[in-house]
């Protein structure tokens, strides 16, 4: 727990300082709650930059400690707002602490999140594991983004946090850091509706269900695409004087290459196109208006009157900056971004369920989906499909309800990121695999949230208290649908969060580096009892000798290995488990013994196959 949590407040910490310094060093003097996620996605490019100096990783550490400590000077007496901004994002910090910690409170311990329902984590582990040491690994020979994965070694070498428990506080980090970003969107809101908006559109549904899986580079896309949009949102209100104005969203985009190599550039560049047509589109408006800006009467702020912002030479000059700061950060990830490009991830003819039991509804991105899996179709979990359908109906009438105030708004960047997100799951769909579609839908769902909200919170008080009695009663509909929408999509993400499964609070290598050894003969695993019941263990084992015949027992449960066995693995002891064997492979904290004489049979152990492991079984 205390590695978990001391991890949490290093990320937390050093996100805040970092991303609040870059964005005063575009222009920007007052807090603003876009910090968050810059700062995550230089915390990423700055450890992967930098974790194989030296070869043991301890230079991520230092050249984290040392930006945090250059951006907390840099602030001093440059920072405006500071203690509004805390008592605004204190009680969505902590809320989103508590609504994150529900998996180990649920389990009753830390450990491995997601371990039953997605194996990929053992991957990431064994990835971080010896990058840490200084050694190659499958996924950094085949150009996977390692960016989130450097950070962990950073609070390894650093702070002395296991690989478990610095996985396990980057996923948290991000799920409190996500609705401190969505406080952007919010900041003319009431207290109380502005917590609870902030919270369902950061921790939205599907967002929250990747979280329970332990998918933790999902989350952190799903982050620096939402944050890319405000970005954007921003350029054109209270930073549209900054000649620097871009550059934010420029870092958010690095960041997404280094947490999701060339694929994280398809929403920021999508958004871009869609948000110059929209903004195309206003500016002809305003033009045929006679330029004077006016529109209806909201209680957000608007941009001046005047030219267009996607226009002019001042335009062009920001533009171009972002562009050179983005080149810059990216230049030594393109050769990798190159070799990524054949993972099996992206093959359409390749196996693309991964974990899913079939295509994931488009509809879950609405963010009212009564399941604890959201792979499961309606009706398939506890709560009849006619519950799924009303929430369908109800979420997809208040978003076409946000989307038509957007426009009226003109609220271009949200309209683009909306935009694109649904143009990234239609590619997906029909050009992808049912997993690539599942993460667009993953991406798309804070977005989806964030439409929905902004024209009803807020704006339901100025017309309870100040309109007429026609416009009193449409402000106490405007409220209850609020209410309504931010309880159900709230109650379905502490659902979700609820239903994950956490495996082991500890890792090593020794299992997978067994796997060479034993290839694809019976193998017979003898582990606790704890591990096996009460920590997901079958799973876990099973996908770490995936590729063979396995067997998987509680220590003491069998007197004899199972027909046709040829190897047992167990804990380290001084004797064998069974008669009849010789030791192997001493792997602490196993031990691999082989059979002098297998039993004769047909060995009962399941093929763990690859595609059979990381589906997993259902829960």
């Amino acid at each position: 727990m205390i590695g978990t949590y001391a991890a949490v407040l290093a990320v937390c910490a050093a996100s805040l300082a970092i991303g609040q310094a870059a964005v005063a060093l575009c222009g920007r003097r007052r807090w603003s709650w876009l910090a968050p996620a810059v700062g995550l996605a230089l915390l990423c490019a700055l450890c992967w930059g930098t974790v194989r100096l030296g070869g043991d990783g301890i230079a991520s550490a230092v050249a984290a400690v040392l930006l945090v400590v250059a951006s907390v000077a840099y602030l001093r007496g440059r920072l405006e707002g500071g203690m509004e901004a805390l008592r605004a994002g204190w009680p969505v910090a902590l809320l989103a602490l508590l609504a994150a910690s529900l998996p180990f409170a649920v389990e009753g311990h830390f450990g491995i999140l997601g371990t039953g329902f997605n194996p990929d984590m053992s991957q990431h582990l064994l990835a971080t594991d010896r990058l840490a040491h200084g050694h190659g690994s499958q996924l950094l020979n085949q150009g996977y983004p390692l960016g989130p994965h450097a950070i962990v070694v950073a609070l390894h070498k650093g702070l002395g946090i296991g690989l478990v428990q610095g996985f396990g506080g980057l996923t948290v980090a991000v799920a409190v850091l996500a609705p401190l970003t969505a406080l952007a969107a919010f900041a003319e809101a009431r207290p109380a509706p502005r917590i609870a908006a902030a919270l369902v559109v950061g921790l939205a549904y599907v967002v929250a269900s990747y979280f329970a899986q332990g998918a933790f580079k999902e989350t952190m896309q799903a982050l620096f695409v939402l944050a890319f949009v405000l970005a954007l949102r921003e350029s054109t209100r209270s930073w549209r004087d900054l000649p620097l104005r871009f550059v934010p969203a420029a870092l958010l985009a690095a960041g997404s290459v280094y947490a999701y190599s060339f694929a994280g550039l398809v929403w920021p560049v999508a958004i871009v196109v869609i948000w110059a047509l929209v903004e195309y589109a206003f500016s002809r408006t305003r033009s045929s208006a006679g330029g004077t800006g006016e529109g209806p009467r909201t209680d957000t702020p608007r941009p001046p009157a005047g030219p267009s912002p996607a226009a002019g030479p001042a335009v062009a000059r920001s533009v171009l900056l972002a562009l050179l700061t983005f080149a810059i950060l990216v230049a030594p990830e393109i050769g990798r971004m190159i070799e990524f490009r054949s993972f099996e991830t992206f093959d359409p003819d390749g196996p693309g369920l991964g974990n899913l039991f079939g295509q994931v509804s488009p509809f879950e991105a609405l963010g009212i989906w009564p399941s604890g899996d959201f792979r499961l179709a309606p009706g398939d979990g506890a709560v009849p499909a006619a519950g799924y359908y009303l929430g369908i109906v109800f979420g997809l009438s208040l978003l076409l309800h946000g989307i038509a105030q957007g426009w009226r708004r003109r609220e271009s960047a949200l309209l683009a990121g909306l935009g694109a997100g649904a143009l990234a799951y239609v590619a997906a769909r029909a050009a992808g695999t049912p997993y690539a579609a599942a993460k667009a839908i993953e991406i798309a769902a804070p977005l989806t949230s964030l439409v929905i909200l902004l024209p009803l919170v807020g704006r339901a008080r100025w017309r309870i208290v100040s309109g007429d009695r026609a416009e009193r009663a449409t402000g106490r509909l405007v409220a209850t649908a609020a209410a309504a929408f931010i309880a159900a999509a709230g109650a379905c993400a502490v659902l979700a969060l609820a239903n994950a499964p956490v495996g082991p609070a500890s890792y090593t290598p020794a299992l997978t580096g067994l796997r060479q050894l034993v290839a694809a003969e019976p193998t017979l695993v003898l582990a606790s009892r704890g591990l096996l019941v009460e920590r997901h263990g079958v799973p876990y084992i099973a996908w770490e000798l995936r590729g063979g015949r396995v067997c998987i027992a509680a220590e003491g449960e069998l007197h004899a290995p199972p027909p046709g066995v040829r190897f047992v693995i167990a804990r380290a002891a001084a004797a064998p488990p069974f008669p009849r064997l010789r030791r192997r492979r001493v792997a602490p904290p196993y031990v691999l013994w082989e059979a002098i004489r297998p039993a004769r049979g047909e060995s009962p152990c399941p093929l763990i196959a690859v595609r059979q492991a990381r589906r997993g079984p259902a829960r």
